[in-house]
């Protein structure tokens, strides 16, 4: 619905009057300048004058509709689309002017477009969110100039609306498709070969080769005089817990999104491959005074669940609790699981003080340890050195990097899995890993 209108005098307008102005100053010390000041001043008004007529009584008339989705996805590319009708008789050169959450910090977004007599046009443009909760886009304006251009007509519609940013829904869809794809070893999903397999029987099959001797059926084979084996399916049921540290830890940015912000895409995104390969996922996070735990389930309503809690969990400025975290493990979940924590290491000390615990929970369930690398100092160690001063820095930096890689060697030693990683490629590799564990009947 229309608003209001009005008009905008253009720069052109202002930097006209600032000429005449000028005109009328020189005028002072040559009179003979006065004349032709007044001319070029009462042309400058009739113009106006005609150029506002002209834009204001030819009928012109416009519809817009903003389409966004009802949710968007925490850092991702989300489409906004902006439908623009001209519907009066006469061509026109826009300045679309939407305005956008304050989140984006973005006061100066413009489009132009020129639409013809009764032709509507889709505009299109993207937002990437680096924060959840509510934002709130306001009223779209067009900007006409006139024929003289000295002159611009308002035209505002209210189209305000509230969306919520949750984690990334479509991240989540991508990821499950090329999971499920053929062609998913072109996309940065591996595809592994199974090299062993859990115990649930599928089917009883001619042998071919490449097949396990083990999995050869003999008493099938001597009833039809002919090598048979048994085919095994991944075990279904299996409960998957996405554990997210939400200490300060997780609080360090990375291209806009923190630690924190990239686990809980992941865990969503772990999650709903769970459930569509038939296992059941939960979701736990903790913080230095409480555990929060969603029980690990592939009903009907579980991601939904599992969504909506993702949406509110909010980062601590203390450390973590990994006692009580251990504590509601041993006490809620009772079957064998695959159990992924998310957190994040940034020296051998830490992850010390962690390991016993860390073992503890390894020892009833399979235990994934996920942290990260630490990208601006990887670029700093691999710079190069212009000065003594870089030469420090970048040794303290490859001094760093390497007490990483002993942190995967030092959980590699206690038979923990773990997945070092960048944070953009968090995902993936937890995907990956997740396939992996499968294909090899570890879980």
């Amino acid at each position: 619905m229309k608003l209001k209108l009005g008009f905008l005098p253009s720069d052109l307008f202002y930097r006209v009057l600032m000429g005449i102005a000028l005109m009328f100053v020189l005028a002072f010390p040559f009179n003979f300048m006065l004349l032709p000041a007044k001319l070029v001043l009462a042309a400058f008004i009739a113009l106006s004058g005609v150029d506002l007529m002209v834009l204001f009584l030819t009928g012109i008339r416009f519809q817009v509709h903003r389409k966004v989705q009802s949710v968007l996805s925490l850092g991702s590319q989300n489409l906004i689309q902006l439908s623009i009708a001209n519907l009066s008789y006469v061509p026109t050169t826009l300045e679309v002017i939407d305005e956008l959450p304050f989140q984006f910090q973005r006061r100066d977004f413009t489009m132009r477009t020129t639409l013809k007599a009764g032709e509507k046009k889709r505009l299109e443009y993207h937002v990437r969110p680096i924060s959840r909760g509510v934002y709130a886009f306001g009223q779209v304006h067009l900007l006409l100039k006139s024929r003289f251009k000295l002159f611009s007509r308002q035209f505002t519609f209210a189209q305000a609306t509230e969306v919520a940013v949750y984690p990334s829904v479509l991240e989540m869809k991508q990821l499950e498709l090329r999971t499920f794809s053929e062609i998913a070893t072109t996309s940065g999903i591996r595809k592994l070969r199974r090299i062993g397999h859990t115990y649930e029987f599928d089917q009883i099959k001619d042998y071919v080769a490449g097949d396990e001797y083990r999995s050869i059926n003999w008493k099938a084979t001597s009833r039809r005089a002919k090598l048979m084996t048994n085919q095994y399916t991944d075990e279904k049921s299996q409960q998957v817990y996405s554990i997210i540290d939400v200490s300060r830890a997780m609080e360090l940015p990375f291209n806009g999104l923190t630690l924190l912000d990239y686990a809980i895409n992941t865990s969503l995104v772990i999650s709903n491959i769970a459930l569509r390969k038939q296992d059941k996922a939960g979701l736990i996070h903790f913080d230095a005074k409480q555990v929060r735990m969603v029980a690990a389930d592939r009903s009907q309503g579980q991601l939904r669940r599992l969504l909506e809690t993702l949406y509110n969990v909010r980062s601590q400025a203390l450390e973590p609790n990994l006692e009580m975290l251990y504590a509601t493990i041993r006490k809620k979940v009772t079957q064998r699981s695959l159990i992924f924590i998310y957190t994040n290491f940034e020296s051998q000390m830490a992850l010390e003080r962690a390991l016993p615990l860390l073992r503890k929970i390894n020892k009833f369930h399979l235990l994934v340890v996920v942290f990260f690398e630490n990208e601006e100092i990887d670029k700093l160690a691999s710079s190069e050195p212009q000065n003594l001063e870089d030469i420090y820095t970048q040794t303290v930096a490859r001094k760093f990097v390497t007490t990483k890689l002993q942190l995967v060697h030092l959980l590699r030693q206690y038979s923990i899995q773990s997945v070092f990683t960048k944070p953009e490629d968090l995902s993936v590799n937890t995907v990956n890993k997740y396939l992996e564990l499968k294909s090899r009947g570890m879980i």
